[in-house]
């Protein structure tokens, strides 16, 4: 089992930027991707985005490419979520999620307790 707990959360203007970071301890050599999910008010969660480990490789869903960034410290066990330009729709609980890759797909099987994300107009 892998233990994850994120943090950075903040109330934000639009147009501002957030880090958020989601430290992982435990059996954490079990995992070899990992992933980022909101769930806003009212909505279903929803995928951010995702770094498989091994390869380094990042996806990313539409609504926040080019704005978000995932990234990985390896030697601390720490995940990253650069989020810049931020709009009033990325307002959300944010989740770190650790998982295996199955082919192309990172399926979660640890979770942190989340981060809050506002961002007023």
């Amino acid at each position: 089992q892998v233990e994850l707990v994120e943090s950075g959360g903040d109330s934000v203007q639009a147009g501002g930027s957030l880090r958020l970071s989601c430290a992982a301890s435990g059996y954490t050599d079990s995992r070899n991707c990992m992933r980022w999910f909101r769930r806003g008010p009212g909505k279903d969660r929803d995928e951010v985005a995702t770094i498989f480990i091994d390869s380094g490789e990042t996806t990313y869903a539409p609504s926040v490419k080019g704005r978000f960034t995932i990234s990985r410290d390896n030697a601390k066990n720490i995940l990253y979520l650069q989020m810049n330009s931020l709009k009033p729709e990325d307002t959300a609980t944010y989740y770190c999620a650790a998982g295996l890759q199955q082919r192309t797909v990172c399926l979660p099987r640890d979770w942190g307790q989340g981060t809050q994300v506002t961002v007023s107009s």
